[in-house]
């Protein structure tokens, strides 16, 4: 039996008839850029997310630069954020005009850890905290120190779609929230999308309006911004997809509980956990192992789809590591040689979970 990674057919199936209702309609209508379904995404997404605001931008690295450039980011700005994420975080800051200053994670969640923070809040401007693998980061502790220090908070929530920390979801705590739909997200369209999740007006129309050329008014454009407009094919998709979303989730969580039935009593295999106050959606099943690269190869070659999220912390690629600060970031650094993400979608069968279990245990097991 072999596993993927991501199974986005099943979703693709279960929404096939909607979506093409929605594309005919679309086309029927000529309404290809900022039609209705766009405008109705953002508010389903808002209603959802509990926000007040959403705005459909066209991927997620331009929704975290958008709501950088309108929570105040201006040219100079430090900004720190976790050394164990996506390039695109970083990438968002530095085209924001921002300078990314990398802080370690906790050991046990990965996530943000705000002692970090606190080493370096006095000489950083804002902080982009990163909602990894489907659970929020420590929002309070860092809540707390941006409000010591005034800084800006932008959250990066690609990973959270659903996820909640004592009942408040990504874009509640600070200035704004982006995130990402690429198709194997938690909501993922069938391409790239992304948008800007917040409670603050202001906020909402700037980006609005840098992503429309810096125009709210056709052949107006009193400031500078650029084109970053939420497809509408991909809004009908995600229109189709976020009816489903909390159902999905729900999978989610039961596969992870059934990865941690099954691997309980493993030796060598560190399993992930929920932080106090987070309802995890878990849009990635990430544990930690040693010999992380000869077991992912075990894995392929016996037809399992694992991967690897990140492989090297954001300070040792090529496009970031000038900014890195010398004395490293242990954490981060050890973390990035052993986390190894297992299969997790929607759909995943327990004899899936039993194959990648029995694969994982034997490669682990031939280590020690």
């Amino acid at each position: 039996m072999t596993v993927p990674l991501v199974d986005l057919g099943i979703q693709r199936d279960q929404i096939a008839d909607e979506v093409a209702e929605g594309f005919a309609r679309v086309l029927a209508a000529t309404a290809f850029v900022g039609g209705p379904d766009c405008a109705a995404f953002e508010a389903e997404f808002a209603a959802y997310s509990g926000r007040a605001h959403c705005v459909g931008v066209a991927n997620g690295t331009d929704a975290l630069e958008l709501a950088l450039r309108a929570a105040g980011i201006e040219s100079g700005d430090r900004i720190a954020l976790p050394a164990n994420t996506f390039v695109a975080t970083a990438e968002a800051v530095v085209r924001a005009g921002g300078v990314p200053v990398p802080v370690d994670v906790d050991d046990e969640h990965l996530l943000l850890d705000p002692a970090a923070l606190a080493e370096v809040a006095a000489d950083v401007r804002a902080v982009m905290p990163v909602h990894l693998f489907g659970q929020l980061a420590p929002m309070e502790p860092i809540m707390a120190i941006a409000r010591e220090h005034g800084l800006v908070v932008v959250e990066d929530g690609a990973q959270c779609q659903g996820a909640t920390q004592h009942g408040r979801g990504m874009g509640s705590w600070g200035d704004a929230a982006g995130t990402s739909f690429y198709p194997g997200k938690n909501l993922g369209a069938f391409g790239d999308a992304g948008g800007v999740l917040t409670d603050d007006e202001e906020v909402a129309h700037r980006v609005r309006l840098l992503a429309n050329h810096g125009s709210d008014r056709k052949y107006e454009h009193p400031t500078l911004g650029f084109n970053s407009r939420l497809d509408t094919l991909q809004a009908v998709v995600l229109r189709a997809k976020l009816a489903r979303l909390a159902g999905w989730n729900t999978e989610r969580r039961l596969a992870a509980a059934t990865y941690a039935e099954l691997l309980k009593d493993v030796d060598g295999v560190r399993l992930p956990g929920a932080a106090e106050g987070n309802e995890h959606v878990w849009h990635l099943y990430v544990v930690r192992v040693e010999d992380r690269d000869g077991v992912l190869i075990d894995l392929n070659k016996a037809g399992i789809g694992a991967g690897i999220h990140y492989p090297a912390p954001v300070h040792t690629t090529g496009a970031f590591e000038r900014y890195g600060r010398h004395e490293g970031y242990p954490v981060a650094e050890q973390a990035a040689g052993e986390i190894l993400s297992l299969p997790m979608f929607p759909g995943i069968t327990r004899a899936q979970q039993e194959r990648v279990r029995d694969v994982l245990v034997e490669a682990v097991a031939s280590r020690v």
